[in-house]
Parts: structure tokens; sequence; C-alpha cells
């Protein structure tokens, strides 16, 4: 398969080519195994649900009022309020709609908050899961997006909300730090787009490598 014009990539799915690349492509390019929602990820879903409608339109929790007191707090900040609110990136770093077709790079940020008086914002993402092993990466790249989509914004703090442990996982990122990276990022989705040009997708074996969907790889316990 070669490399598209339109390439486009996520923080899920460049983790997800790093973890291994003959996953990615079965997944993510032959699309072979379509998503299944589990019972974890229809409960993440629904408490995100519930968590925007909160925020856009004060519709009470539910069955989700054990988060109010954290989600208050965020909304506490001074600044715009903005749930789930979709950010896309060309790859002139330029803003873009999430939908664009010449998008480059996807990011959701949950609950953003910007100050435009004193040229701050909150991004965070709210967790159901475990908080043993956070990701600050995906923190690193929900700011970079605000960077971008709000170029007067000079501080980003951005947190991954772990609502089921009351633990919070935070980074500060400023604009003059954004142009390294972007760099990074460049060199790691890099690898993919090689990937693709020459078609050559090698597995990567590791510990997750029996929960893999791919049995056909001559790596999965099961082939």
């Amino acid at each position: 398969m070669g490399l598209k014009e339109n390439f486009t990539w996520s923080h899920t799915s460049l983790k997800e080519f790093e973890q291994c690349p003959r996953k990615f492509h079965a997944c993510r390019v032959l699309k072979l195994y379509p998503f299944k929602e589990t019972e974890a990820t229809a409960y993440g879903n629904e408490v995100h649900k519930a968590i925007e409608l909160y925020i856009k339109r004060d519709k009470p929790l539910g069955g989700h009022e054990r988060f109010k007191a954290v989600v208050d707090a965020m909304c506490a900040k001074p600044g715009r309020k903005l749930a789930e609110y979709k950010m896309g990136i060309r790859r002139d770093l330029t803003a873009c709609d999430f939908f664009d077709k010449d998008v480059w790079a996807r990011g959701v940020g949950d609950i953003l908050v910007v100050d435009d008086e004193d040229l701050v914002a909150w991004v965070a993402d709210w967790k159901t899961g475990n908080n043993k092993y956070p990701d600050y990466d995906q923190l690193v790249l929900m700011a970079l997006m605000v960077f971008a989509h709000f170029p007067h914004v000079r501080k980003v703090r951005a947190a991954l909300i772990f609502l089921l442990k009351d633990d919070v996982k935070t980074a500060v990122v400023t604009r003059e730090e954004a142009e390294k990276h972007w760099w990074k990022y460049r060199e790691r989705t890099g690898r993919i787009e090689a990937a693709l040009k020459a078609d050559v997708w090698n597995p990567k074996q590791g510990p997750l490598c029996g929960w893999c969907e791919h049995t056909a790889c001559e790596l999965h316990p099961k082939h």
C-alpha cells in the first residue's frame, strides 16, 4: 500500500504503531478487525458523554455524580469552557477542522479552558481506567494542539484525570517549547510514513502479543 497524501494520525494510532507495526497494519490500514466495544470502553464513553452534557448544557450527571467535584474544579478555572473540543492540525502545523481533507494530526480535549486575559489554557483528558502507567506524551500532544488552535495562548497546563482513582497527572508546556516537540513527532510519524511507502510492517514481540487480534502473525502465541 502506497503512502496516502491524506495520511493522518492521532496519539492513539501513533502509540499502536510504536507498539507493533504489524498490528497497526492489520487494524488501522487493512481494517481487518473492526472495533469491538467492551464493558470498560462502554463505561468510559458513558462517563465522557455525561460530563460533556453537564458542561455544555448543565445536564445532571445522573449516575456519575461522584465525579461532579473534579469536573466543577476544572470548570471553576477562569476562561472559556469547551467540552470534547475536536482539533485538527495540517502538515505545516496550522490549525484546521478535525475532518478537513488536509488534516494531518487529530486530537480531542475532553475539557479545555482558555483564559484569554492571562494567555493560559488548561486541557484535560478524563480517564476511567488504571493510573498505573500514565502517558505523559498525551499531555504534550494536547498542549501542542491547543497552541495551534489558540495562537495567543503562551502556556498550557495539561492533565490526565483518573476519575476512579482520584489521581491527576500533570504537565506544563510553553509555546517556546512547541517547536522541539513537533520535531520529535515528525520523526516518529515519519516511521509510519516510511512503512506505508515501503509496505513493510515488521512485527514487534511484546507482553501484549497474547491479547492481539491479529492471530495470523507469526509471533502470536496462537499461531
